[in-house]
């Protein structure tokens, strides 16, 4: 599989996530926040994106709703973690295209379940 990319405005929460994905043999890039996201993005399709939502400037929605309109990209399974635990958000990003939703704070077992349900890994 290609390596992911993490897109977390959050150092400490993206580069938790690196390792835990990395003790899952599933190698990832970091962005820390949508703009940095959004200019690797423009040359490089990861295999899986890990993607929060609540970043300041442009959110994870609108990056959701990018990666599902570009040919590129509309193809990348794409994992949400984030701290909103609404019923409405969930909703709307399953809908927006988003493969799985995890609320942080993530475990490794949580992260893998949702990496399962993804179809990520087996």
């Amino acid at each position: 599989m290609a390596e992911g990319l993490i897109i977390d405005d959050n150092r400490q929460t993206a580069d938790a996530l690196q390792q835990m994905l990395g003790l899952l043999d599933l190698p990832a890039k970091v962005a820390y926040g949508s703009s940095p996201a959004m200019s690797m993005l423009a040359s490089f399709v990861p295999g899986f994106i890990c993607l929060d939502i609540n970043m300041p400037g442009v959110d994870g929605t609108e990056v959701l709703a990018y990666i599902r309109r570009e040919p590129r990209l509309m193809r990348v399974p794409v994992v949400v973690i984030t701290s909103d635990d609404q019923p409405e958000t969930r909703q709307h990003v399953m809908r927006g295209g988003a493969q799985a939703m995890v609320v942080k704070p993530v475990t490794i077992d949580v992260l893998e379940g949702a990496f399962k349900k993804a179809g990520i890994v087996k």
